[in-house]
């Protein structure tokens, strides 16, 4: 079921791409985030992972010379150790529910870089819509 969600993802991907103009947070955010649109806390912690990400990208963009790869590498590695950073934070503290884990340790970096590329909002909307598109597909399918 998640291989058809990735594949569902990748193929929509690229149709908003071309016919839209839009990326929806890279080609299988979509196909993971549809699988918890029932937790909207996980969902929520994910999209604020990926706008403090895109926030300290944008700060570091204003001492380092960062650009394509080198932006890309940096909102990865920014999403791994705030994943990682998450967890420990907030799991060892039992301050917060298993509902707001983090949804992957790349999701909220690849989000984060289609944010560089053509803005938030328009980011997190597409990502949501794509999910949810996914998510009901894969309900007819199964």
């Amino acid at each position: 079921m998640l291989q058809e969600a990735i594949g569902l993802s990748v193929v929509l991907g690229f149709l908003s791409s071309e016919f839209l103009g839009l990326s929806a947070g890279g080609l299988v955010s979509p196909g993971y985030l549809a699988f918890f649109l029932e937790q909207p806390y996980r969902l929520a912690s994910t999209i604020v992972l990926s706008l403090l990400i895109f926030v300290a990208v944008r700060l570091l963009q204003r001492f380092v010379i960062i650009y394509g790869k080198r932006r890309f590498m940096a909102a990865v590695l920014l999403s791994l150790a705030g994943a990682w950073g998450f967890e420990r934070l907030f799991f060892y503290a039992n301050a917060l529910s298993q509902d707001m884990r983090i949804v992957g340790y790349i999701i909220p970096g690849l989000i984060a870089n289609d944010m560089l590329r053509q803005g938030a909002a328009k980011t997190i909307a597409m990502t949501l819509i794509a999910a949810a598109v996914i998510r009901l597909a894969m309900l007819a399918i199964h």
